[in-house]
């Protein structure tokens, strides 16, 4: 089993709160973590037909068999056990007593909020990080490869190609869930709207358009692209709120959290078709982007990632708010640095003033370096950035 970065946050949160959640994509490892931290509780899956009726019909019951707590595993398919719990919490607040886990947002985050409110410590467990690839020597040797692959567990813990288990993920998982919370009556419709929207990956996200080409109405679209958020499926990149004196685009940026869902929906087939594919930039900003909220998930925090883009064309890739601070840094998917790459750190910095802290460019080479204005990566280090932001 790969160690998960997660596991020391989970053991952290279990020491100060009564109830400890974990959300994140289906298939991320997030019942195989909680039983292995958590490997002394009881395991109640609530997918089970008869333990959910059973919690369903007698929760006082349900929640008896278990006074020491438990894991109960995609909680939210028993929306009514959270107040409940909340009671039972509130009359014995004794820590990490109960842990959740569920995949997907409506259900359990929207739950917690209204019975669980201050009761709970939450982490949003995403696959693999490179970093945590890297430790258990599964790291890729290529980005192109690592692209291509995306970091589901089941593509690492089995002998299963990324060509034969994407198709079964969307198909059981991703088509189920949306079934589950919304109706479709057209399936094709939205099998279309997934593949426009991986194209669209790390572009402006222009609804209109995307629901034209779909052949849906925007509320359609609008629908769709919640369930898909709430899913872990994509994210939404804001724009950084300051102006700097220029007209902001105010749009977010469409990212998926794994790349290699996207070269599947996109037709990809193998590695060597990353490298020449026209949407080859695209595919390596969000491998970093999604690295990069990796680490700060996987330490209990949200994301503080940013874009920065106004009317005139200057841009900045991801924008890290810490403090007061503003962090550039520039996504560049080619392996040879050229002068071209630092344009718009430039740009950015000279009228950001006392805002701007450190600039980085990471690009696909290999090699590192640090000068007094600019702070170059390469792709590897992409891990080590991310634990420091």
């Amino acid at each position: 089993m790969i160690d998960r970065d997660a596991r020391d946050t989970l053991l952290r949160l279990s020491k100060g709160f009564p109830v400890v959640a974990v959300t994140g994509p289906r298939q991320s490892g997030k019942t195989t973590l909680v039983r292995s931290v958590f490997f002394d509780k009881p395991y109640v899956s609530l997918e089970d037909l008869d333990t959910r009726s059973f919690a369903e019909n007698d929760p006082r019951g349900f929640l008896a068999t278990y006074p020491d707590g438990a894991i109960f595993d995609e909680v939210q398919r028993c929306p009514d056990l959270f107040s409940y719990l909340q009671t039972i919490v509130d009359d014995n607040p004794h820590m990490g007593r109960y842990i959740l886990t569920g995949s997907q947002q409506f259900g359990l985050l929207s739950n917690i909020s209204q019975s669980l409110a201050g009761r709970v410590g939450l982490v949003q467990l995403l696959p693999f990080s490179h970093g945590e690839l890297f430790a258990a020597g599964q790291e890729l040797s290529c980005v192109d490869g690592a692209i291509y692959k995306g970091a589901y567990p089941p593509l690492y813990d089995r002998q299963v190609t990324p060509a034969d288990w994407y198709p079964g993920y969307v198909t059981t998982y991703l088509e189920r869930d949306l079934r589950q919370l919304i109706q479709v009556r057209d399936l094709r419709s939205f099998q279309l709207f997934l593949r426009m929207c991986a194209a669209r990956t790390g572009q402006l996200l222009n609804l209109s358009s995307l629901a034209n080409d779909c052949g849906i109405t925007h509320n359609t679209a609008k629908a769709w692209l919640s369930v898909l958020e709430a899913s872990y499926i994509l994210f939404l990149l804001q724009p950084h709120h300051k102006n700097f004196n220029k007209r902001l685009i105010k749009s977010p940026k469409l990212y998926f959290y794994d790349t290699g869902l996207v070269c599947w929906l996109l037709g990809i087939q193998d590695e060597s078709q990353v490298v020449i594919h026209s949407l080859r930039g695209a595919l390596f900003e969000t491998w970093v982007l999604s690295e990069l909220i990796k680490g700060r998930f996987n330490r209990g925090l949200p994301s503080n990632l940013y874009f920065w883009r106004d009317r005139s064309g200057t841009e900045v890739d991801i924008l890290i708010e810490q403090g007061e601070l503003l962090f550039p840094v520039e996504i560049k998917s080619g392996k040879t640095l050229t002068t071209d790459y630092f344009a718009g750190l430039k740009k950015w910095l000279a009228i950001a003033d006392d805002v701007a802290g450190s600039a980085r460019l990471v690009y696909a080479g290999d090699q590192e370096q640090r000068g007094t204005k600019f702070e170059v990566l390469p792709w590897r280090a992409v891990a080590e950035l991310a634990q420091i932001i």
